[in-house]
């Protein structure tokens, strides 16, 4: 897409001004915010420079080439062919950086696996769900740590909650949200009958630099020992915490060893939860008027399915199936989560040539 000179001078003229009132204010408040828009604004100024000087040499190229000059005009030629070629990269470029974006794209986030229909074996898919999420989140940098979890009968979880550390965590999980459904035998079935299970995911983003008032008279905390796996790893007091927020019957647990740290835990995860609520509001308004918006928010919509007797995984929403079962339960995720943000790119640049009229 071609964006349009106006659209460029408005970003240059917005960067200059924040730089020069940078140097003029004295009010650390505003220090700070002109601080941070200047930080946002500086690489789509130094993208949008790239594509101003590259569109100011090719008149000046095909000058030297209407000279015909025998040993200039060649050379003006090809370097006017390799910069037409490399414009459009550079504009698109800049369209992404100035497309809507996700505010929260560099957020951590709260990872929830639960199991869905099919018994012992939407908990058994749930845990290797979960497993996968924390695999692929180690070739990332990122850390998990666990904030709930309820294990299942016969092995996985009925409910694994999670929080994952590290920057853009949210970026790239946040298309994972929905229900996952797997395609297998069972290590129970003695017949080799394939069944169907499946597990809901939702991926929240940490509320930050976000004000969530929570008031007290809006929650109930009640305390209770929790459930482990036996022995050693069984509460023997009732430290585990659980947060009622009445008015949207939102309900987080925590079940860690210190009571102290399960309360801040679980208060966290309610303002995410709150915070998410606000988000999917924004992003159905967004995908009733792009039906095809990949993050649509839609938690109960079947996003992707696991199937194990052909070793593939199909993502309904973009229709991509690839054919690496093992290694992507293993963590190699890459494929998918870039094809979905590449999708994702796609819609926010439509957006943009929508503003743009």
């Amino acid at each position: 897409m071609r964006l349009p000179q106006q659209k460029l001078d408005q970003v240059l003229d917005r960067f200059k001004m924040i730089e020069a009132r940078m140097g003029a204010v004295t009010d650390g408040a505003e220090i700070v915010k002109l601080s941070k828009e200047h930080a946002e604004l500086k690489p789509v100024a130094e993208a949008v420079e790239r594509v101003l000087k590259a569109r100011a040499q090719v008149p000046e190229l095909e000058e030297l080439m209407a000279l015909k000059d025998p040993e200039l005009s060649p050379l003006a030629e090809e370097e006017l062919q390799e910069l037409k070629a490399s414009l459009p990269e550079l504009e698109r470029g800049v369209a992404l950086l100035l497309a809507p974006k996700d505010k929260d794209e560099n957020a951590s986030a709260i990872l929830e696996v639960r199991a869905g229909t099919g018994g012992d074996e939407a908990a058994i898919f749930a845990g290797d769900l979960f497993r996968m999420y924390s695999r692929y989140a180690v070739t990332q940098g990122w850390r998990v740590e666990i904030d709930s979890i309820s294990e299942g009968d016969a092995g996985g979880y009925k409910e694994i909650i999670a929080s994952v550390t590290g920057d853009g965590v949210f970026g790239k999980m946040k298309f994972e949200s929905g229900v996952h459904r797997v395609q297998r035998v069972p290590a129970t079935e003695t017949q080799g009958r394939i069944h169907t299970s499946a597990a809901t995911v939702a991926v929240l983003p940490e509320a930050q630099d976000v004000e969530i008032e929570i008031l007290d008279k809006d929650i109930r905390i009640d305390t209770y020992r929790a459930s482990g796996s036996g022995g050693q790893h069984v509460n023997k007091t009732d430290s585990a915490v659980r947060i009622t927020h009445m008015p949207s019957g939102i309900v987080v647990t925590s079940s860690e060893k210190s009571q102290h740290m399960n309360r801040a835990i679980a208060m966290r995860n309610l303002k995410a939860r709150l915070y998410d609520q606000q988000r999917q509001a924004l992003d159905t308004a967004r995908s009733d008027a792009r039906k095809s918006q990949v993050g649509s928010g839609d938690r109960s919509e079947r996003i992707r399915t696991y199937n194990y007797p052909q070793g593939r995984i199909t993502d309904h929403r973009i229709n991509l199936t690839i054919y690496n079962l093992p290694q992507f339960m293993e963590g190699e995720m890459d494929a998918m989560i870039n094809a979905l943000i590449a999708e994702d790119q796609a819609e926010r640049l439509a957006m943009l040539e929508d503003e743009m009229g």
